[in-house]
């Protein structure tokens, strides 16, 4: 197999058909340059120079082999250039894993910004759920999980990201539906059905949950399991019951759900970014200072 460096020496004897003045480009003696050439000759089985008196010439053969020649360093110049780009954050391929309820501010903006300053960069997005999403970025597969809180994950580093408040969420025809927005103390459903979410979608989540309600005096009557927050609205559309979720996700469910802001404390983290932890990564770290900003 033919080296790139091989092609570049016999590219600059071939473009001065003068072994002197190519030693001269390539900054070294004629002596080795003109071994390197007899090499090649051997290792292709090929005469590519003609050699009279004082004067080279190109036999056919090496007019040929010049052509594929400069495509060869062509094509090494283009993946210098791609490496450096990478290396600096410039092309490659971003992947991100989502859950359901994070297609919304501040990913899309964070993603529109990232999109305008790195053009040649591919955005791959997939949806996860919080463990899947922190799997799939220990294994390499994606680079960056934007999940609900969890527990610390060796190996991964998380920034909390979004922060928001629980609202209540109600069916349509529920007598406390109609409230004009006005907020409502969460004691007051405390003897509904409850929708909730599933502990092993996300534990530190569902654990938010379960704490806003003690805080309020009282343990959901939990009839119904969700694995995602769109479920669980899908659910109290549905008239199965009544359930908390971030008050963004509501905002961007549509007009058919109908909540109640509360009363109560009910502050959470919504959102975090987790990458891997360690070396950098340009592309990651290119996102996480957009998302910052």
């Amino acid at each position: 197999m033919i080296e790139v460096r091989q092609a570049r020496y016999f590219l600059a004897v071939a473009e001065t058909l003068h072994f002197g003045r190519a030693a001269e480009q390539l900054r070294m003696s004629q002596p080795p340059l003109s071994q390197a050439i007899l090499q090649l000759e051997r290792q292709l089985g090929a005469r590519l120079f003609d050699r009279t008196g004082r004067k080279v010439t190109l036999t056919e053969t090496g007019r040929a082999f010049a052509v594929e020649c400069r495509k060869l360093v062509a094509a090494a110049r283009h993946a210098q250039d791609v490496a450096g780009q990478a290396e600096a954050g410039l092309v490659g391929t971003l992947r991100i894993g989502v859950v359901a309820s994070a297609l919304s501010e501040p990913l899309l903006g964070t993603i529109a910004e990232f999109r305008r300053t790195r053009p040649r960069v591919e955005l791959r997005v997939v949806e996860v759920d919080t463990p899947s999403g922190q799997d799939l970025v220990q294994r390499h597969e994606i680079d960056i999980a934007v999940v609900r809180p969890d527990s610390p994950v060796r190996g991964l580093r998380a920034r909390p990201w979004r922060h928001d408040r629980f609202v209540v969420a109600l069916p349509a025809g529920h007598g406390l539906a109609d409230g004009s927005g006005r907020p409502v103390e969460l004691a007051r459903f405390a003897d509904e059905p409850w929708v909730w979410l599933s502990r092993d979608a996300s534990p530190d989540y569902h654990d938010q949950l379960t704490a806003t309600c003690r805080r309020a005096g009282f343990t959901p009557d939990v009839r119904h399991l969700a694995n995602s927050i769109m479920t669980q609205l899908a659910m109290v559309d549905c008239g199965f019951g009544v359930t908390l979720v971030p008050e963004v996700t509501v905002r961007s469910a549509g007009p058919s759900t109908v909540s109640r802001p509360l009363t109560d404390r009910a502050d959470i983290v919504e959102l975090s970014l987790v990458c891997r932890s360690g070396a950098q990564e340009p592309l990651v770290e290119e996102f996480l200072r957009i998302a910052s900003a």
